[in-house]
């Protein structure tokens, strides 16, 4: 028996949209800090720096799998493909990860309290959205 799949709804065309505008921008944000020089951490804030400084390299491997798979994953969701569920699932596990490593490995939460916790939360809610809508996307028929 052949099934007909349904034609996704406008707000999915947004979601998309934005999810891989975001992540591309996450991408970015992957690149400037990868690539940051001697003189660019001596400019930042002090706190900032000492977060810098005292981040080991090894963090740069869940920051790279948490930008590029949600790009990826936010791309599969544009082309209404179903591999963009698992590949945002990983987006938003390598997210955690990096903040969880930040969190335990360097001064942030001394340096920063709270307040410093805010952008990091709100980052993996946004890919726990994301990959919580993909995988809803995924049984409305709309990725194949």
């Amino acid at each position: 028996m052949m099934t007909t799949a349904t034609k996704p709804s406008v707000l999915f065309w947004i979601v998309a949209v934005l999810a891989l505008l975001w992540n591309l921008f996450g991408v970015l944000m992957f690149w400037q800090n990868l690539a940051m020089t001697p003189e660019a951490i001596a400019a930042l804030p002090d706190a900032q720096r000492q977060v810098t400084l005292a981040r080991p390299d090894w963090t740069f491997v869940p920051f790279g799998i948490g930008t590029v798979a949600g790009a990826l994953g936010s791309l599969g969701l544009l082309l209404c493909r179903r591999w963009a569920v698992p590949l945002l699932l990983l987006s938003l596990l390598g997210t955690a990860l990096l903040f969880g490593a930040i969190y335990a490995v360097t001064p942030v939460w001394s340096l920063m309290g709270a307040r410093g916790a805010v952008f990091p939360v709100v980052l993996v809610l946004i890919g726990l959205f994301l990959w919580l809508y993909a995988r809803r996307s995924a049984t409305r028929g709309w990725l194949h």
